[in-house]
């Protein structure tokens, strides 16, 4: 009985140490598939980081062809620029959005300033691209809307900003026209004014130049003028219409703008590509260029005192 309880004995510690065995086995493969899928996810985390980095590249590279990086411009100190020759004459000449605070106006707000071209050029509008809506109310055209970060994003300054900024001084107004054929033309006008929300912001400009013909002031033809002229014009939004049409111009031609009966000049109007046809003609117009069924690809109305001297020092 003994030996055969020795035997049993002997068998049950030689199935443990087998069971053992196979236990640390099997550890050790587990730990081996543990660390295989370790070093996968390593390999998944170097690439992810990779294609991170590579898409933030990616990403800068765009940011810096569309112009957005380093656009707004901060001078720092406590010091109140009236307009961009201000900032041009203290010797910023990256062209961007700058703060400026007119002289009577109560609050800073953000221009572009332009400057190429002599330098010191106030931005008031831009149309580039049709990414804003510019068939808007009264208090939109008042304040001010558009992407105010991107050097080609598309705006309207604000016709209380426009206010402030004319009457402090005497201001020459340039637009910069483009077509989709490469085509470039300008209007400049003498002493631009807009005059306060009372007047409805009524608009005012001198004698043209340039090589677009002069829509805005209807010289193109004396006998059109008391229609086509923009010149003595209240600003009208579809909700507050203040032309000299029977109808409702800004409702009808979609924008914000100095509409007589209705307009030779339209540059707040719907964004096509070149020719359009529509139940009127609601384009982004210059008449005395491409007359009234063909809407421009760009344009930059800016602004700039007349007597200005670039500082040089």
């Amino acid at each position: 009985m003994k030996i055969f309880y020795l035997f049993d004995l002997i068998f049950a510690a030689d199935l443990l140490v087998g069971l053992d065995s196979s236990a640390f086995h099997n550890c050790l493969q587990e730990q081996v598939r543990l660390q295989g899928q370790v070093r996968l996810l390593e390999h998944q985390l170097e690439q992810q980081q990779l294609k991170i980095q590579q898409l933030l590249q990616e990403k800068e590279i765009q940011l810096i062809n569309r112009g957005d990086i380093n656009n707004v411009i901060d001078l720092g100190g406590k010091r109140h620029y009236a307009d961009c020759v201000e900032i041009f004459n203290s010797g910023h000449r990256q062209s961007g959005f700058y703060k400026i605070k007119a002289l009577k106006s109560p609050r800073e707000f953000l221009a572009y300033c332009d400057m190429q071209e002599g330098g010191g050029w106030t931005v008031i509008q831009r149309r580039s691209d049709g990414s804003q809506k510019f068939s808007r109310i009264w208090d939109d055209y008042k304040q001010g809307f558009g992407d105010f970060s991107s050097a080609n994003g598309e705006y309207w300054l604000g016709n209380e900003n426009l206010h402030y900024l004319t009457t402090q001084g005497n201001y020459t107004l340039r637009i910069d026209l483009a077509d989709f054929e490469g085509n470039r033309r300008y209007a400049q006008y003498k002493s631009f004014t807009v005059g306060d929300e009372e007047s409805s912001y009524l608009m005012n400009c001198g004698n043209y130049s340039g090589t677009a013909g002069d829509s805005l002031s209807g010289g193109f033809h004396p006998e059109e003028t008391w229609w086509a002229s923009h010149k003595g014009m209240k600003f009208s939004t579809f909700d507050k219409d203040n032309d000299n049409y029977e109808g409702n111009c800004a409702e009808e031609d979609k924008a914000g703008w100095w509409f007589n009966r209705c307009h030779s000049a339209n540059l707040n109007g719907l964004y096509y590509n070149g020719p359009y046809t529509a139940m009127t003609d609601n384009g982004v117009v210059w008449y005395t260029w491409h007359g009234w069924w063909y809407s421009l690809k760009s344009v930059v109305m800016k602004i700039r005192p007349a007597e200005f001297e670039p500082n040089l020092v």
